[in-house]
This record gives structure tokens, C-alpha cells and sequence, in this order.
């Protein structure tokens, strides 16, 4: 018993020691790059979440659905708060089988932008295993350009895209 007492003490000091992600690097273009797809890597699954609380939300039973709503407006408690917190939230879950320095690139057009490719970034470095990549369009960006009308990620290694996955209206 006491030796479980003492694992858990020290897996929550571990658990309490991790620093959440730094925000996205945006982009002000977003370059073109040369298509050379490697099956050491790929992308896992993807999750897309919208909120938006000046819209009427479904209603539903689910509890993880419901939990994952509270957690986004958690500490809100003015409505620019509310706003800032509304938009497009992004977790691409992805698989690099050696050992690289991987750039992660969300790239999307808006309802408002037209044709206008935005651009977000994450890099890392020396990376092998599986990873989560997060991204988020909220804040003035969804409240100024509108939703997300369509959007793709890209594993980015030495200039080169060597994995990619995009929506289905993509073009």
C-alpha cells in the first residue's frame, strides 16, 4: 500500500510538472512546397470541434460532448471572454516512424477570406513515435473571417511534405 502511495505522489508531481503547448506560429504566406509522401509517416485521426455560443448548440446526452464544451468557456466569465473562446479547435494525432525534425503545418480558408490560404505551425524537433498536434481558429480571426470552410495538414521534413491529410472541400 505504501509503495502505491508513493507512485501516485510522484505521478502526480510528473503530471503537475508538464507545461501545456506553446500557441501556433501563424504564417503570413504560406509557401509551396514539393510533394515527396514517405510511409514513415502518417496521420493517425483527426478530431474537429466548432463552438460557438452566440449559436444555438444541439442538445445532447452525451457527457464527454457536454464535459468537452465546459472545458473550452472554463474561467470565462465575461462575454468577450465567451467570444474570444469561440471558433474551430483542431487535434490531428500523427505517427513519425524515425527519428526527424517535423514541422506540422494547418493551413485553411475562411468563409470570409475568399480564396486567401491561412497558415498555422508547429515544430519539432528530433521527433520519433506518435504525437498530438493541436490548432485553434478563434478569437478575432473567427470572429472577423467567418468558419472554417476547408482545411489541410501537412507533415513538413527537410522541405519536403511527406505526409498530408485535407478535408473533403479542399482544392
Amino acid at each position: 500500500m505504501i509503495r502505491f502511495s508513493v507512485l501516485l505522489c510522484l505521478a502526480l508531481v510528473v503530471a503537475g510538472c508538464s507545461t501545456p503547448e506553446e500557441p501556433a506560429n501563424k504564417l503570413e504566406r504560406a509557401n509551396v512546397l514539393p510533394l515527396a509522401l514517405d510511409d514513415s509517416y502518417q496521420f493517425r485521426k483527426v478530431q474537429q470541434i466548432n463552438y460557438d455560443n452566440t449559436k444555438i448548440q444541439p442538445l445532447t446526452t452525451s457527457e464527454a460532448a457536454n464535459f468537452e464544451r465546459m472545458r473550452t468557456y472554463w474561467g470565462a466569465t465575461q462575454s468577450h471572454e465567451y467570444a474570444d473562446r469561440n471558433g474551430h479547435y483542431y487535434n490531428f494525432f500523427w505517427r513519425a516512424k524515425v527519428p526527424s525534425d517535423v514541422t506540422v503545418r494547418f493551413e485553411y480558408r475562411q468563409a470570409g477570406l475568399s480564396n486567401h490560404v491561412m497558415a498555422q505551425e508547429r515544430y519539432y524537433p528530433g521527433v520519433r513515435g506518435t504525437r498530438k498536434s493541436s490548432f485553434q481558429v478563434t478569437g478575432d480571426d473567427y470572429l472577423e473571417n467567418g468558419r472554417v470552410t476547408s482545411w489541410r495538414i501537412l507533415l513538413i521534413v527537410d522541405g519536403k511534405i511527406v505526409a498530408l491529410r485535407q478535408s473533403f472541400m479542399w482544392r
